[in-house]
């Protein structure tokens, strides 16, 4: 049986910015692919300013991954509500997601490989 997911290093550095502002960048970050979706890199916690990030009440649930819980992206122009994403407690097989953070990219928010 073919995994639904599957998780592996991120080539390169990557980097989030929001407002124009780089709230983050990290050469240890992971691409997971799930099903026939496009990529999303998952950025460790600890690359990440988190002083942009203010938790939300907004969460989700993923059959294969757990429940999300959600960040507002507070820039100096606007807030990106519910723009960030963790699971932080996922389920066994994505444990590797586990103190990371991803980011919904849209006008203002932007993730790229440098």
């Amino acid at each position: 049986m073919q995994k639904h997911i599957t998780i592996r290093p991120a080539e390169g550095t990557w980097v989030v910015r929001a407002g124009g502002a780089v709230i983050g960048e990290s050469s240890n970050a992971l691409e997971l692919t799930e099903g026939d979706m496009p990529f999303v890199i998952y950025f460790p916690r600890g690359d990440i300013a988190m002083a942009f990030l203010d938790a939300s009440d907004h969460s989700t649930t993923c059959p294969h991954k757990g429940t999300a819980t959600y960040f507002d992206i507070m820039s100096k122009s606007m807030t990106y509500k519910n723009a960030v994403w963790s699971y932080e407690n996922p389920k066994d097989e994505v444990s590797e997601i586990k103190d990371h953070l991803a980011f919904y990219v849209q006008d203002g928010v932007q993730v790229e490989q440098v």
